[in-house]
């Protein structure tokens, strides 16, 4: 019987979701966990890999069992999760198809990358502080649209990759401002939103509000990456997304990316950005 087991992980004790020889993975964990609890060995098949420290939100994978559970699945679901290190918690365990491939099924698959402008200690850890000054997210999200459509993006593959093309169809692609959570539930508005972006002539006026109220007025604006495509490459999305900083910088222009993707190389593409603010968020079958 095959099952599907959607989870979440936090990557930063891991390096990746798959298996290693010699480091955490979260396959690894997953797969040991399932294997003590059911009491034989269990083999679990993921969407897809993630780097070391990247993040990943209902994931899906599949695992084979010869016969039935021995507890039904939200009892499964229960125990798994009081095994299981904090950093992974799993969703619901469903029975599926016995040609259900939680790798080659997926149709769409989309990661988004968090960056803050200005030193945030309560977004940092899953946030890339970026303190470029005057970044240029309207150059940059003219630079995505030339992402978009089916290309050869060995520009943005990380060199020994083992894969057999490197031809990728990008759905969407975009950048766009965001509040964190916890500034919100403190009190921060929409209007504050638009001050934190540059624009304090849509902020209205902000006399009369408390101390709290200023600082969050004036603290730095968060930005997402979000990028959804039929496949990724290893290291694609942080080295696109360490492109399109180059182009928000006035390093390059938005046209850059159309070149590099027709003829540049690893090497003429941007750095990669820290791995640790990147989530896999949504896998499509």
């Amino acid at each position: 019987m095959r099952y599907s087991i959607c989870l979440s992980y936090d990557g930063a004790a891991f390096c990746g979701w798959q298996i290693q020889p010699n480091a955490p993975s979260v396959q690894a964990t997953l797969e040991g966990t399932l294997s003590r609890l059911l009491n034989r060995p269990i083999a679990v098949t993921g969407a897809g890999r993630t780097d070391t420290a990247v993040n990943a939100v209902n994931y899906v994978a599949h695992f084979d069992v010869d016969g039935a559970l021995p507890f039904g699945q939200s009892d499964l679901c229960y125990k798994l999760n009081a095994m299981l290190p904090r950093s992974i918690v799993v969703h619901s365990v469903v029975p599926v198809a016995d040609d259900f491939h939680a790798r080659f099924g997926a149709k769409r698959r989309e990661y988004t990358y968090f960056i803050h402008r200005q030193k945030d200690p309560f977004v940092a850890p899953w946030s890339w502080q970026c303190g470029y000054p005057d970044l240029d997210f309207d150059a940059m999200n003219r630079a995505c649209q030339f992402l978009l459509g089916t290309h050869d993006f060995s520009c943005f593959e990380k060199t020994g990759g083992d894969n057999k093309t490197s031809i990728c169809t990008v759905f969407d692609a975009f950048w766009k401002p965001y509040i964190p959570s916890h500034i919100l539930v403190m009190g921060s508005t929409e209007e504050q939103a638009a001050h934190q972006s540059g624009r304090p002539e849509a902020a209205g006026d902000n006399r009369g509000q408390s101390p709290l109220g200023r600082s969050l007025c004036v603290s730095p604006c968060a930005w997402y990456f979000r990028i959804a495509a039929d496949r990724f490459l290893r290291n694609m999305v942080r080295a696109t997304v360490g492109s399109l900083i180059e182009v928000g910088r006035g390093k390059q222009k938005p046209e850059w990316i159309a070149e590099l993707i027709a003829t540049g190389t690893r090497s003429d593409a941007g750095e990669s950005v820290p791995g640790h603010a990147l989530f896999l968020n949504k896998v499509l079958y």
